[in-house]
């Protein structure tokens, strides 16, 4: 039985050792294939570092002009346009031009009846005329009324002794309120009868002599008026009365008789003199005023301008206030007068319509003969003037890009009706009349053509570019050499090892820019001329292949179309027509140069 045992034991012994050699084999091929399978991983990836060593991109720094641009298209514009209306109705006498004409500023072009406007002009020249007259008259009274009551005082309008006072301190006096009887002896007058024959011939003027009745003394007189009315004195005597002055010589009262004798002509009866002065001096005031102190005494001897009495301060200056008064409301009268006329004339002159511009005339829709009615007045269009001496077109220009204009900027024009040909223009304005449209803001820029006016159109379409800024002979590297951060990669053969998104063979180097277009980027400090770079973008025209050793993950953001992998990356390129990061078109685009 042990034997058996042991015989079996030693039987299943060696089936373990065949089936662990089984396992063993397998396990091997098992480790084969898995070798051989890591061997193929290592293999592609070997490959795939090789193709990314061969794919990257180099360029040298260079001295270059870089120009900053931005286009956009317009349709081009006369420098003015004109639509010639009517402001006025009528029927149009006369329109001496034809489309097509060349017309010059001021000149007229329709010429409308004026038949209803005369009555109206004369109604208002007449009322000015009027209106200046009573301002005239009473800006006069105003500076006479000064002149008369300065120092708050009344004066004399006569010239003779008072005889009578009427007025005392304290009394209110207006117009025509009896101040003084004055009587004036120191020139007596005598009216004596003459033949209504002899004076006839007798004029004013001549001298007489004078004999007083009661004493015979003689004395000269003049001859100060000649009746012209025939009276019959008794006995049927037929006479005209002649008037004297003498200068009296301190006799002489209204008792005294006298004759007269002019040439040979003799009065025909005696008569007696009388003051040549006697009468009743009366207010001329435009409002009461008050009595303050009397200035005269009866007999005083007056002359025009004497003080006859002082006004109290309230009452003089609420008279002198109604004269000021009289004089504004006529100035207010003649400023409205002359308001009046302004307006009749601009109307009137609404009748003959003038070119407000020089240039052609493009259309002509009215013509002599025609009525313009109230319906069309000021509605319909007359005529159209453009003026050709210059040309105009609008951009419009995205927001992010419109603060880089400014008027002045040079701007590069192509039309698709003159090839092969650039015309020049310059901004001249730039508006912040924006307008939006999916979300996107624009704002015209106006262009003004410096040449091509005789080549171009209007109505024409044209293609602008701007140009934003320039930098001549400058250190310049390709756009997608710059990285974020302002970092360049520059070639070292020292480092070996890539370091980050920084390849092997290559040193970030920390640079200052100056002008970025989306091609180039000037480098105004941390590199050299000559120097070589690592560039992302796929295609430069100056770039050189370097085989790099190891492997990185791709990079390729450039201006123009979509960006590889890879962590670094650039700033965003405003859209247009360059295309940029996710491209763009519409609106104004950065072009580089």
């Amino acid at each position: 039985m042990k034997k058996v045992i042991q015989k079996l034991f030693s039987k299943e012994k060696r089936k373990g050792r065949i089936k662990g050699k089984k396992v063993l084999i397998f396990l091997i091929i098992i480790l084969a294939v898995l070798a051989g399978a890591i061997a193929a991983v290592n293999f592609k990836k070997s490959k795939e570092a090789s193709s990314a060593a061969k794919s990257v991109k180099t360029a040298r720094v260079t001295k270059q002009d870089i120009v900053s641009e931005l286009s956009s298209s317009g349709t081009i514009s006369p420098l003015n346009t004109y639509d010639i209306t009517s402001l006025v109705e009528g029927e149009v006498i006369a329109a001496d031009f034809e489309e097509g004409d060349e017309v010059e500023k001021g000149q007229i072009l329709y010429q409308i009846d004026t038949s209803s406007m005369e009555s109206e002009m004369t109604s208002v020249n007449n009322s000015l005329a009027r209106a200046e007259e009573n301002y005239k008259a009473a800006q006069d009274d105003y500076n006479t009324a000064l002149s008369d009551y300065s120092g708050n005082t009344y004066k004399s309008t006569e010239s003779g002794y008072i005889k009578s006072l009427s007025i005392k301190e304290g009394d209110k006096v207006g117009n025509n309120t009896e101040i003084a009887s004055i009587y004036d002896d120191k020139t007596m007058r005598i009216k004596l009868p003459f033949l209504s024959g002899e004076a006839a011939e007798i004029t004013a003027g001549q001298g007489a002599v004078l004999t007083l009745t009661d004493t015979g003394e003689q004395i000269q007189g003049v001859v100060t008026s000649v009746s012209n009315m025939d009276v019959t004195l008794t006995g049927g005597r037929i006479v005209r009365y002649v008037t004297f002055e003498v200068t009296n010589p301190g006799g002489l009262t209204a008792e005294t008789p006298a004759t007269a004798l002019v040439g040979d002509y003799v009065c025909t009866v005696e008569s007696t003199f009388e003051p040549k002065l006697e009468t009743t001096m009366k207010a001329d005031l435009s409002s009461n005023v008050e009595v303050g102190t009397l200035l005269v005494h009866e007999g005083d001897y007056v002359t025009k301008g004497t003080p006859i009495f002082t006004m109290e301060n309230k009452s003089a200056d609420k008279l002198l206030r109604t004269y000021k008064d009289a004089m504004e409301k006529a100035q207010e009268t003649l400023e409205s007068a002359k308001s009046k006329l302004e307006s009749t004339s601009d109307t009137y002159d609404n009748y003959t319509i003038t070119a407000p511009i020089s240039g052609k005339v493009i259309t002509k829709t009215v013509k002599a003969g025609d009525k313009i009615t109230k319906s069309s007045s000021g509605s319909t269009t007359l005529a159209v003037i453009y003026d050709m001496s210059g040309y105009t077109f609008k951009m419009s220009v995205d927001e992010l890009d419109v603060k880089s204009v400014k008027v002045g900027q040079e701007v590069v024009i192509t039309a698709d009706a003159v090839t092969g040909k650039t015309f020049s223009g310059t901004v001249t304005n730039v508006s912040l009349e924006s307008s939006t449209s999916n979300g996107v803001t624009n704002y015209p820029v106006t262009v003004t053509l410096n040449d091509g006016m005789d080549e171009l159109l209007p109505g024409m379409n044209v293609d602008g570019v701007i140009i934003l800024d320039k930098a001549t002979d400058v250190l310049a590297v390709p756009a997608d050499a710059l990285m974020r951060g302002n970092q360049v990669y520059v070639k070292d053969e020292t480092v070996k090892e890539a370091q980050g998104n920084i390849p092997a063979g290559f040193r970030a180097v920390e640079v200052t820019t100056g002008l970025i277009n989306d091609n180039y980027v000037e480098i105004t400090s941390g590199l050299e001329e000559n120097q070589e770079v690592y560039v992302a973008q796929t295609t430069v025209s100056n770039t050189t292949n370097v085989m790099i050793p190891g492997g990185m993950g791709g990079i390729n953001v450039g201006p123009g179309g979509g960006g590889g992998g890879g962590s670094e990356g650039r700033w965003r390129s405003s859209g247009g027509s360059g295309g940029g990061s996710g491209g763009g078109s519409g609106g104004a685009g950065r072009n580089g140069g």
